[in-house]
C-alpha cells in the first residue's frame, strides 16, 4: 500500500465509497485486491477515529434511527451454523440529526437487542440535552432508549405500511428496489406527546 501515489489512493476510496466491490476496483485500477483492502481498512480505522473525536458533547432537537441492511461474506440462506455470528446478514444503526443531517453513532452488526442496546448507548454518550428521537417499530428501541436515556429523551414511533407487489418477497432486503408506502402511522412511546406530535408532523 505504501508504493501507492495518493492520485491510485484517491481513485480506490472513490470506488469503494461508490459502491464498487472489491473485485470491481481491482479490475478498474489495475491494483490487487489485498492492496485495495488494506487501504480500506486502514482509512476506515482512520474515518472511525475522526468520528469519535468530533461527534461528543452534541446538542440536536431530533434524532432519526435507523437500519441499512447489507451482508457479509454471503447471503444468509446459505450461511452454516458456525458462521452465523459473523455472516450473512448485517446491519448498519444510524443515529442521524435530523436538521444537519450528520450522522451522530453508528454501529454495524446482527439486528438484535445487543446491537441495539450497544448502538443507544453509545449514542447516550455522544448527545447533551433532551433530544426527540424517531424509529420504526422495530420493539428492542423502545427498551435500549429508556435505558440509556432514562427518561431524558422523547421516543415516537413511525410505522410504515408498504404495498407488497411480489407476495413470495415480503423482506425489504430481498427485494430489489423498495416497495410503496401507502399509509404511516405514529405512536408515542415516551416523553412529550403534543411536543413530539407536532414535530412529526
Amino acid at each position: 500500500m505504501n508504493v501507492l501515489s495518493r492520485e491510485q489512493q484517491i481513485t480506490i476510496i472513490a470506488c469503494l465509497t461508490e459502491g464498487q466491490s472489491i473485485r470491481a476496483t481491482e479490475r478498474l485500477t489495475g491494483i490487487h485486491r489485498d492492496t485495495i483492502m488494506r487501504l480500506g481498512e486502514r482509512v476506515g480505522r482512520g474515518c472511525a477515529e475522526l468520528h469519535d473525536r468530533i461527534m461528543v458533547g452534541i446538542r440536536t432537537g431530533r434524532l432519526e434511527l435507523d437500519e441499512i441492511w447489507g451482508y457479509v461474506g454471503k447471503k444468509q440462506k446459505r450461511v452454516e451454523r458456525h458462521e452465523l455470528t459473523h455472516k450473512g446478514d448485517q446491519y448498519t444503526f444510524v443515529a442521524l440529526a435530523s436538521s444537519a443531517k450528520a450522522i451522530i453513532a453508528y454501529r454495524t452488526g446482527k439486528r438484535d437487542s445487543e446491537n441495539t442496546d450497544l448502538f443507544v448507548q453509545d449514542l447516550r454518550q455522544r448527545v447533551i440535552g433532551v433530544p426527540e428521537i424517531s424509529t420504526d417499530g422495530f420493539h428492542p428501541y423502545k427498551n435500549a432508549i429508556r435505558d440509556a436515556f432514562k427518561g431524558r429523551a422523547s421516543h415516537g414511533v413511525i410505522l410504515k405500511t408498504y404495498s407488497v407487489v411480489n407476495l413470495a418477497v415480503k423482506e425489504a432486503a430481498r427485494r430489489y428496489s423498495p416497495a410503496e408506502v401507502v399509509a404511516v402511522s405514529r405512536k408515542v412511546e415516551s416523553g412529550f406527546p403534543g411536543q413530539y406530535l407536532d414535530q412529526l408532523r
